[in-house]
């Protein structure tokens, strides 16, 4: 009941432990024995996978690391979670990229099932018993009328039927953050995008928007949201969609129109913020938050995940105009452990937040191939501090930076 101990699948997907082998995780490559107190019961919520064409690995009394004779395991973890190792499995020859998912170490520790990671952030209105509810085909049919002819309104219902995107489902719940792709373009080529990228990655799992919303037409769902949502809020950037900053005179003129109208509820946008011209343009417009997608504060690993046609001086510019208007500004910090809580990142966030005192930043499991992910960014230079570590030190140095994984609805 106390060992920490390895498991593994068969080809049907049936987990067995791996008894008299110890559980592992990894950083990076790197393949590290988990201790108790990297571990934390599996949440309900969570899933368990296969990864087919890897097999799992434990380490055996002697301390050697073996490979077993099954698949290896991971979890899926929901929101609010951060993972602190990734499975530990040995790569066949030939294997296929791996789906996108934050792929979670997961062992059997004392009667159950565990997983290395942390509790980041609580925030009941993602929790998934809330969504793809058996009313959800009736309450989209219903917005579905009073938004006839609304290709925004088309999309999302797409988008929460067939993808259950819950952001999309919150239009038709009409209830907190809901969705407004406004872009089908892009200024990045992100590795692993969610809904557009070459094929040398992996499938994407979602369609994107194929059309230019008018500011009509987003308008239109603004007010119809924000007018009887409680806590409501509309969001530019979603995962179906491209920039959002790249739709930036739509956009303005949208938000503009929904404020000639009510002032209720809040307009935010989640961007890579790397088109600073069109982040101003919806700033003056009337934002109230802004949440940026960031994956490194240096430059060098900036650049290979997002392989865009604009800089990260670009991106800290928007920032800085935002903040300088009285913008709340969030990052998502796309978290891979092995990368960001290496030495040398976390001295450039330390260095970033002293320059861009943003008031938040939303620690998300990047999800990608690990070994894919690696095989495209820089070689670490120094040492990796840990994920524990390297929240810690973030928030003593900045204990005003709010330190969570959700956008939450920010109270005057």
């Amino acid at each position: 009941m106390s060992e920490i101990t390895a498991l593994y699948a068969d080809g049907n997907g049936e987990i067995f432990t791996a008894d008299g082998f110890v559980g592992l995780g990894r950083s990076g490559r790197e393949m590290l024995r988990l201790r108790p107190e990297d571990l934390i019961p599996l949440p309900e919520s969570a899933d368990i996978m296969f990864l087919p064409d890897r097999l799992a690995v434990g380490m055996a009394a002697e301390g050697d690391i073996t490979a077993l004779m099954g698949f290896a395991v991971a979890a899926a973890l929901p929101a609010g979670y951060t993972r602190l190792y990734l499975p530990a499995f040995q790569r066949a020859d030939g294997a296929q990229p791996l789906a996108l998912y934050g792929y979670t170490a997961v062992v059997w520790y004392q009667g159950d099932y565990y997983a290395a990671a942390v509790y980041t952030d609580e925030n009941h209105k993602w929790d998934p018993a809330h969504y793809n509810t058996h009313e959800l085909r009736r309450l989209v049919r219903r917005t579905m009328q009073e938004l006839k002819g609304n290709r925004i309104a088309d999309h999302v219902a797409n988008c929460s039927l067939e993808w259950h995107c819950c952001t999309a489902q919150n239009l038709f719940y009409r209830r907190w953050e809901a969705g407004i792709p406004a872009s089908p373009v892009c200024n990045a080529n992100c590795f692993g995008c969610i809904s557009l990228q070459p094929a040398e990655c992996c499938a994407s799992p979602q369609s994107r928007i194929d059309f230019w919303p008018t500011p009509d037409e987003i308008a239109e769902v603004g007010i119809y949201h924000l007018s009887v949502a409680p806590d409501g809020i509309v969001s530019f950037g979603q995962g179906c969609e491209g920039e959002p900053s790249l739709a930036a005179d739509n956009i303005a003129a949208g938000i503009r129109l929904i404020r000639a109208v009510t002032l209720k509820g809040q307009i935010n946008i989640n961007t890579n913020a790397g088109y600073t011209e069109g982040i101003k343009k919806i700033v003056d417009a009337g934002l109230d938050t802004m949440r940026v997608s960031i994956i490194s504060a240096n430059e060098n690993g900036y650049n290979a995940y997002y392989r865009s046609s604009y800089h990260l001086e670009d991106v800290k510019a928007s920032i800085r105009y935002a903040l300088e208007h009285g913008i709340y500004v969030s990052l998502n910090m796309l978290y891979f452990p092995g990368f960001n809580d290496r030495e040398e990142e976390l001295a450039a966030w330390k260095a970033f937040f002293h320059e861009l005192p943003v008031q938040m930043i939303q620690v998300r499991n990047l999800n990608i191939d690990p070994d894919a992910f690696l095989d495209i960014m820089p070689e670490a230079e120094g040492n990796t501090v840990g994920t524990r570590r390297f929240l810690q030190e973030l928030h003593q140095s900045y204990p005003r930076l709010v330190i969570g994984s959700f956008s939450h609805y920010i109270e005057e």
